[in-house]
């Protein structure tokens, strides 16, 4: 297991369950490495969950991989999609526009859709906002924008075909999946489960190696820490699968991982509390008292780009403290400074 994970993003085509494979897909500009687009056999065609990111390595990869299964571009029916971004996203519109596949993806990314056909800056126009206000006006001056953006023009985001609704059911020739909506990476995430075959399709909501980012997306909601804990509760309340998330190997019990990931944020509050009670009080000032990615690094060791998600990330955890009254927020000079509430 231990040789699979540090593999997992090796070429596939990987067998996950009978009818089902993995395909990582590269992402080489990207510490995550890779995406898991996976390849549904679906009568005499077949279905794609998250196609990966529009380019020509992406492309390459893919077809290489549907060859090697006796299948082309023309044989994809369909495109389920979990959530808006790139690396997710943006290929499933490039095969829809040669090869004419269905498109799907959750409703609630119709907000965030609009707005990133019309951002000059990718997207991040929110992210770029905030900066300043949490006390690190200093990283959008460092933050290269267009390389954010990937090079990926603005019609790419186009609407799908299809919107997909909590509760739904996709119904292929051999599997139904069913459509839960887990906001909280993105407003819009959705997770694809098939219980037959007992897998989660999680895309980001839940990955086997890493937390995911909150609410990095064109247009968020006001707690997505929040959204994203009630959303590992509602998984939690599902039947058990294994886990076949967007990056990193396909792994054991979808419901273990969840509990890991409720502890951790839980614990990230915790001490997000004691940094506010120790004096901290812009967003900026407890982002570097924190440690960050499992290898408990120094906010200033990171990139620019991660740097400005510690930060968000931060803020996301202040809010949920507000919201449970551990703490109150203020905005003096500029800049919104967070107070531990004390007493009764």
């Amino acid at each position: 297991m231990q040789a699979e994970t540090k593999r997992w993003h090796e070429p596939g085509p990987h067998p996950v369950a009978e009818g089902v494979y993995r395909v990582p897909l590269s992402l080489p500009d990207d510490g995550l490495r890779a995406v898991n687009t996976y390849v549904l056999e679906d009568g005499a065609g077949i279905t794609l969950i998250d196609p990966g990111q529009y380019g020509p390595l992406a492309r390459k990869e893919l077809g290489d991989a549907l060859a090697g299964l006796g299948y082309g571009f023309a044989d994809v029916r369909r495109c389920l999609v979990t959530h808006i971004h790139r690396d997710h996203y943006s290929q499933a519109v490039a095969l829809r526009r040669e090869f004419g596949c269905r498109v799907s993806l959750g409703e609630h990314e119709r907000d965030s859709l609009a707005a990133a056909r019309v951002s000059p800056n990718y997207g991040i126009d929110p992210q770029l906002r905030t900066l300043p206000l949490c006390g690190a006006a200093e990283l959008v001056d460092l933050l290269d924008v267009e390389h954010a953006g990937h090079g990926l023009p603005n019609h790419i985001w186009e609407d799908p075909d299809e919107w997909l609704a909590d509760g739904d059911t996709v119904g292929l020739t051999s599997r139904t999946l069913r459509v839960a909506h887990t906001p909280g990476h993105t407003r819009g995430h959705v997770t694809l489960h098939d219980r037959d075959a007992g897998l989660v399709f999680s895309g980001d909501h839940i990955l086997p190696q890493i937390t995911p980012s909150i609410g990095f997306e064109p247009v968020s909601g006001p707690l997505p820490l929040a959204d994203f804990q009630a959303s590992l509760r509602k998984t939690r309340g599902a039947p058990e699968g294994r886990l076949a998330p967007a990056h990193g190997p396909v792994t054991g019990s979808v419901h273990e991982r969840v509990g890991e990931l409720l502890a951790h944020h839980e614990n990230r509050l915790r001490l997000t509390l004691e940094s506010l009670r120790a004096g901290s009080e812009l967003v900026y000032e407890v982002a570097l008292g924190l440690r960050w990615t499992r290898r408990e690094r120094k906010l200033d060791d990171l990139d620019p780009l991660n740097r400005m998600l510690a930060v968000l990330e931060t803020k996301a955890h202040l809010d949920v403290l507000v919201r449970h009254r551990e703490a109150h927020c203020e905005t003096r000079r500029g800049l919104l400074r967070y107070v531990p509430v004390t007493g009764p």
